[in-house]
């Protein structure tokens, strides 16, 4: 019969134990007492002991005065915690791009789940960002009745918060400037009446997204205003929110909707939460033949928006840009900002630009 052989590991049993002892002081982040140490490595009291004095006599931990150790050499790489809006949303697609891209360059690992656009999976992402001891969590879902929920979480682990668009109790607000950029939507809109209507406009409607809060609601307020700052003629009843949530085939039905119970009208204004929301009411109102008495104007500028502006007679005149691969660059300065214990603005606005027809086909 052939010898049976065995692979020899040609191991360091007391090395194996420091490295141990070294790894688990690495995952936990924080002081550990020598008991501590002991029971979680099963490592015999007399040996951590030993292991953790020569570590403090070359530098590689150091105890405090209460008994404590700690690493101090070679820092952890910084871990963030990002909350994706959802991942079937474009511009929520292009912030998580442009935030992996960020990170990649400034040597920040990036722990990203999706939110899915809904609250349970937001408070439960939230949560998991807290056992996996993310060092920040960067916080981007539209809910804005649980925002107190995983901004208490997140602050009760003492763990620093970002939240994108939407504002969260503890958190420092990273987004557009929402009423200035639904202004901004508005003032075209009304620019457009004044030219072509001859100021004539029988309705406003604005897409709105109620369940993200009064912040984002202020995109709709804000065209209102833009609108009012430039006509005269619409009277208060002319002004209807629709509550959309910023999604295609929601914003398609109520628009269709709308122009099935005003088949005469001619004079048709619509600003929109979300570029996302304004696709949807082109749907609706190509699907209606009403391309003459209707026009759009988006938040986000998305690609597929630019696009469909650049088509001849297309009732989308403009969309405001809010510059998202500014986001991921800014979000991680902001981020390592707040760790060094920097003094930053409650809110940070990305900027932001309006694209118009003329805009759209320089983009081409």
């Amino acid at each position: 019969m052939p010898k049976k052989t065995t692979k020899r590991l040609y191991l360091i049993p007391i090395l194996s134990k420091a490295l141990d002892i070294l790894e688990l002081l690495q995952s936990e982040n924080r002081p550990l007492a020598l008991e501590a140490i002991h029971q979680r490595t099963r490592i015999s009291k007399t040996t951590v002991y030993r292991i953790l004095k020569t570590f403090v006599h070359r530098g590689y931990l150091a105890q405090s005065q209460d008994g404590l150790y700690r690493q101090v050499t070679r820092p952890k790489k910084l871990r963030f915690g990002f909350g994706g809006q959802s991942a079937d949303l474009p511009f929520s697609q292009a912030v998580t791009e442009s935030l992996q891209s960020a990170a990649a360059s400034a040597g920040v690992d990036l722990l990203i789940l999706d939110n899915r656009y809904d609250a349970a999976t937001a408070v439960a992402n939230a949560e998991e960002f807290i056992r996996s001891r993310v060092d920040l969590v960067i916080e981007f879902q539209v809910e804005q009745q649980v925002a107190p929920i995983i901004a208490d979480r997140i602050s009760a682990a003492g763990t620093p918060l970002i939240a994108i668009d939407i504002p969260h109790p503890h958190a420092t607000y990273f987004g557009v400037d929402n009423y200035r950029v639904g202004f901004e939507a508005g003032e075209l809109l009304a620019n457009y009446a004044r030219e072509n209507w001859g100021g004539k406009v029988d309705w406003i409607l604005g897409l709105d997204l109620e369940e993200a809060g009064p912040l984002v609601q202020s995109r709709i307020t804000g065209a209102f205003e833009g609108v009012r700052s430039l006509l005269d003629g619409p009277a208060v009843e002319s002004f209807v929110r629709i509550d959309c949530r910023g999604l295609r085939d929601k914003s398609h039905k109520v628009v269709s909707d709308f122009l099935k119970r005003h088949p005469k009208d001619k004079h048709i204004l619509i600003a929109t939460a979300t570029d996302t929301s304004a696709l949807g009411a082109l749907a609706a109102v190509r699907e209606h033949k009403r391309e003459k008495h209707v026009v759009i104007v988006g938040q986000d500028a998305l690609p597929e928006i630019i696009e469909e502006m650049r088509k001849p007679g297309c009732p989308v005149i403009g969309s405001v840009s809010h510059e998202v691969s500014q986001y991921g660059p800014s979000l991680i300065q902001l981020g390592l900002a707040l760790l060094q214990g920097q003094t930053v603005p409650p809110y940070n606005y990305v900027q932001h630009k309006m694209i118009g027809r003329s805009e759209a086909a320089a983009l081409a």
